[in-house]
Order: C-alpha cells, then sequence, then structure tokens
C-alpha cells in the first residue's frame, strides 16, 4: 500500500515528551504565581525611615513581582523545551531500537533470508516478547520451506521416473513394430495407474494441509472397521491377519480424510510385515480429553532414527518395495497431514519385537445424542 510520508515514530514520541515536559513545568510555574500572590500583598506599605525615607510611601508589590517572575519564568519553559526535546530524542531512539532490529530481520525475511533471528536480549517486555514471536515465525516459516523444497524436489523425481518408463516403451514400440501390443498396453496401464495415484496422493495431501473440509461427527472405531474390512483381500493375499478391537472413540473431523488416514496405515501394516504369518492390531481407545487410534504389525526390527524419517514424503522403511500394493511413498505423510489438519498428534515408534506402532491421537468430542 502506497502511503503519503510522515513524521517518524521518533520524532512523535520526542515531541510528546516535551510537549509533556512544557505543560508540567507551566502547571509548576503557575501554581508558584498562585501560591505567590496568596501570600503576597498587591501593596506594600513602607514605614518611614525602614528606607531612608522620611514618610510612609505605599508601592505595588505584585506588579513588581510579576516583572521579575515573567521573564524568569520564560527562559525556565526555554530550558525545559530544550531539555525535553533533546532528552525525548535521546529516550525515544533507546526505546525504539528494538523496533528497528525487529524491522531489519522482517526486510531480510521478505528478501528470502530465513535463517535470520533476533535474539533481543535483556528481560522480558513487549518488545522482546514480539521479537521472540518473531523468531519463532522464522524458525516454522524456515523449516516449513525447507519441507516443501524438499516434497516438490522428491514430488518431481517420483513423477519423472513413471513418465521417463513410458517414454522408454513407446520408443521400443516405435523402434519395434513386431513387438507385443497386449504387454506394452499393459505395462504402460501400470505406469500411468502408478502416475495417477501419486496424482491424487499429491492433491489430498494439499487439500489436507490447508484444512478446507467439513467437519462432522466421527467415530473412529467404526473407521478403524471399515478400513480392515476394505483391505482384508489384500491381508489374505500377504498372508497377514488383521485383529481389531476397541472402544466408542467420538470425534470431530472429516470422515473421508479420517478413513483414509486409517486406510493408509493399515495398508502400510500389510505390506512392510513378515513374508508370512505376519499380524496387524488396530485398536481405538477413549481417554478423558482425547481418543487414540493404534495400529501395530509384525515385522522388520525398526531402529527409532528410520522410523522418525517415515514421515517424511517418499520414505518407505529400509527400501522401496516393488510390489504391485507398494503405494506411492505418501501413506504416512499424508497420516501426518491429516492428523495435523484435525488438531491432533502422530506417534511412530519400533516395536521391540519388529515392526512399528503407530498412535493417532484426536481431541474428543461428545457424541451426537438423537432428539
Amino acid at each position: 500500500m502506497d502511503r503519503r510520508p510522515g513524521l517518524s515514530v521518533r520524532l512523535k514520541l520526542t515531541l510528546s515528551y516535551a510537549g509533556f515536559l512544557m505543560v508540567a513545568g507551566f502547571l509548576l510555574l503557575g501554581a508558584v504565581w498562585v501560591f505567590l500572590l496568596r501570600y503576597v500583598p498587591e501593596r506594600a506599605l513602607i514605614v518611614p525611615g525602614s528606607t531612608g525615607t522620611l514618610t510612609g510611601d505605599v508601592f505595588p508589590v505584585r506588579s513588581n513581582l510579576l516583572r521579575v517572575f515573567a521573564p524568569r519564568a520564560a527562559a525556565v519553559l526555554a530550558i525545559l523545551l530544550v531539555f525535553g526535546l533533546v532528552g525525548g530524542w535521546i529516550l525515544a531512539g533507546r526505546m525504539l531500537a528494538p523496533l528497528t532490529r525487529i524491522a531489519d530481520a522482517t526486510r531480510m525475511a521478505t528478501n528470502g533470508s530465513l535463517s535470520h533471528r533476533i535474539r533481543l536480549p535483556g528481560r522480558k517486555d513487549e518488545f522482546r516478547e514480539l521479537a521472540d514471536a518473531f523468531d519463532a515465525m522464522l524458525t516454522r516459516l524456515e523449516a516449513h520451506v525447507a519441507e516443501q523444497q524438499r516434497f516438490a524436489a522428491n514430488a518431481s523425481h517420483e513423477l519423472r521416473t513413471p513418465l521417463a518408463i513410458s517414454k522408454a516403451l513407446l520408443d521400443v514400440a516405435r523402434s519395434d513394430p513386431n513387438h507385443d501390443t497386449g504387454e506394452l498396453v499393459d505395462r504402460l496401464h501400470a505406469v500411468n495407474t502408478r502416475a495417477i495415484d501419486l496424482t491424487e496422493a499429491l492433491l489430498l495431501l494439499s487439500r489436507a494441509d490447508q484444512r478446507s473440509f467439513t467437519r462432522a461427527h466421527v467415530d473412529l472405531s467404526l473407521i478403524a472397521e471399515e478400513a480392515a474390512e476394505t483391505l482384508l483381500p489384500l491381508a489374505e493375499k500377504h498372508g497377514v491377519t488383521i485383529e481389531t478391537t476397541g472402544d466408542v472413540t467420538p470425534t470431530l473431523g472429516s470422515p473421508a480424510l479420517l478413513l483414509q488416514l486409517t486406510t493408509n496405515l493399515v495398508h502400510n501394516a500389510i505390506v512392510h510385515n513378515l513374508s508370512e504369518h505376519g499380524t496387524v492390531w488396530v485398536r481405538t481407545s477413549a481417554r478423558p480429553e482425547t481418543v487414540v487410534l493404534t495400529v501395530e504389525n509384525t515385522g522388520e526390527q525398526l531402529t527409532p532414527e528410520l522410523v522418525s524419517t517415515l514421515t517424511e514424503p517418499f520414505q518407505r522403511g529400509t527400501e522401496r518395495i516393488h510390489t504391485d500394493h507398494a503405494g506411492v511413498g505418501l501413506g504416512l505423510a499424508i497420516v501426518e497431514t491429516i492428523t495435523r489438519a484435525h488438531d491432533g498428534t502422530l506417534t511412530l515408534t519400533p516395536r521391540s519385537a519388529g515392526g512399528a506402532r503407530v498412535t493417532v491421537e484426536l481431541p474428543a468430542t461428545a457424541p451426537p445424542t438423537d432428539r
């Protein structure tokens, strides 16, 4: 927004300090003058002989006092004005110094430098609270930008892979007209399906992060049962048993997104499991202020360092899994985004016996009552 130039805050504060000092000085001198008028008579009779006169004379005391008092009062006010301007300018500069540092940091952030921090020294006051809040905002913004840059790089890489494969298949078909077109179509279909799945996952991730969804009363236990039932054929194909238990867990959120969250967790638990006789446990529980969804699975031994990276986009555990149900590497990233959009927390921990435990904790709400 274009604004017309005006007085600086420092100059305004200086004039305010000086003006306040002048008003205080004027009131003080006025009080002195009133005090003098109260105790000094308007005229005084000089006794004969007290000043060398032979007759008694009457002199105007107040008028003489005014002639003496007025110029000295004006001089005092002039000194107060100069003192107020100089002192106010210095004091205003010292008081506004933190704002200057905050403004400099803001300009640096506007130019793209997010690593700079104010780190205002001194004890806690309004300026330091503002500076600390600004530093915290810069930290979150820098982390968010870095995350988005990694995400964009990973997404570009993942999208480039199916496109490169499609191009290679088409080049082979062009150079070899006698090549089996049926096999070529099947492979192109699989590659394109993967690209579509990845695109839809990216769109879902973006929509959940923007919180552009309608909230409704949801029972996590019913959603967990639905997700387990939907993925039962996949579990049977992988030789994995799904066990679902839990209590009624009412919360407020998007049924579609929470179903996607639960489905992703159960899907990952099935795919990243033992080669045979694996198990997935899906449990829901209610706490005083939260509801909890826990998904555990058997599998390989995982380190805490590895588990902490699984929510990053395009991470698939110890290695990439090349199966028809490997996913696109966004499952847990979507889970984390949906959880954050519902004001919840996501916790991943390795199991001592192998596999992982994923816990989603959401705010609890009272179940809707039928009227």
